[in-house]
């Protein structure tokens, strides 16, 4: 009985030793969690590209890690250049276009507005208040908010160096992981075994597949979203079409949409008399918004196979509970609990 007791405190310290230190790594490891969650996700959905560089780079990893991190400093530097490029050569425009809004008059509303069935005479009311108040009436209803927006702004501002460091810190890890991803898979692959036998191992992989999917879905997705979404303003004679592709481009993998930036695009062309331009922009904004339906699902299909409402429910729930590392992480985790419940019923179906 002595001995039982023991043992049992024996296992109760040793437990409680183990999850103090799990705890304590954790804490000491928490500014770094976000940057690794990243490059992991980075890492695990392009490793055939890193594969494919150093293929054709003479077989040398260093040189393929080098292409990937220029490629990588490409993906996020270059819509942001493109956007603070586009705002410094139009600087002048841009001054002139916002001195000219405080003379700005609204005109009329079209008679066919009043007649769109349910909502016709809420919009013309709605429209000939805002033309009677003009923009300084506009401005007074917009100045609490204004302020608001103000204070937003500042708290971003100062949170701008350490979403600076953030971002040098994954890249950092990425090209680290990139150097010894075949030694981390073997860990996390005998960690899963370890953990759960070969249901273990298989949900480390399907992890891995499901990171690659939702990679190809989205932003692959929103990739291609953006590139129309920027031929079809400058087609059409849109100011700002770099910055405003920018826009287009965060709002996609934000699992937004383009509509936000085409619908305003193509009501600003109709208002201002471009009749034909607005038409060519609102065929060519509905092909680029319902596109998503029928590429992203193509896409998620070919890195994992596994249903698409569940994709599509792990993409927004993450991003609502996480922000955007929860676009890969959501599916992530959706994925193995899928996986995982579907086993444990296939295995009371086998059981006599």
């Amino acid at each position: 009985m002595a001995e039982r007791q023991r043992e049992l405190t024996r296992t109760l310290l040793g437990a409680i030793f183990l999850g103090g230190l799990i705890v304590a790594s954790l804490w000491i490891l928490r500014p770094f969690v976000a940057a690794a969650i990243w490059a992991t996700t980075i890492v695990v959905a392009t490793w055939p590209v890193l594969l494919w560089f150093q293929a054709r780079l003479w077989k040398r990893r260093w040189l393929a890690i080098a292409a990937m991190t220029a490629v990588l400093l490409l993906v996020f530097v270059v819509p942001l250049a493109l956007a603070i490029g586009t705002v410094v050569l139009n600087a002048d425009e841009l001054l002139t276009w916002l001195k000219s809004m405080a003379s700005f008059r609204m005109p009329t509303p079209p008679d066919w507005i009043a007649r769109l069935p349910f909502i016709g005479s809420k919009l013309t009311l709605a429209w000939e208040q805002a033309a009677a108040s003009g923009v300084e009436g506009l401005l007074s209803r917009a100045m609490p908010y204004a302020g608001r927006l103000t204070q937003w702004l500042a708290s971003e501002a100062g949170n701008a160096g350490v979403l600076f460091m953030q971002f040098l810190l994954t890249l950092i890890l990425t090209a680290l992981m990139y150097a010894s991803g075949e030694a981390a898979a073997l860990v996390v692959l005998g960690f899963g075994r370890r953990l759960a036998g070969n249901r273990g191992e298989n949900a480390v992989r399907l992890a891995g597949q499901a990171i690659r999917g939702v990679a190809l879905g989205v932003v692959v997705t929103a990739v291609v979203q953006a590139a129309l979404s920027g031929i079809g303003l400058g087609m059409a004679g849109i100011k700002f079409a770099g910055l405003l592709t920018a826009v287009v481009a965060f709002l996609c993998i934000a699992q937004i949409g383009p509509s936000p930036v085409l619908v305003p695009a193509v009501i600003w062309l109709y208002w201002s008399g471009e009749t034909t331009w607005g038409t060519f922009l609102l065929v060519w904004s509905m092909v680029v918004v319902i596109m998503d339906n029928f590429l992203r699902p193509v896409l998620i299909k070919r890195g994992a196979d596994l249903p698409l409402l569940l994709i599509f429910a792990g993409v927004v729930g993450g991003l609502l509970a996480f922000g955007l590392v929860g676009v890969f992480v959501g599916p992530v985790v959706l994925a193995v609990a899928y996986t995982l419940l579907r086993a444990w019923i296939d295995d009371d179906r086998l059981d006599p």
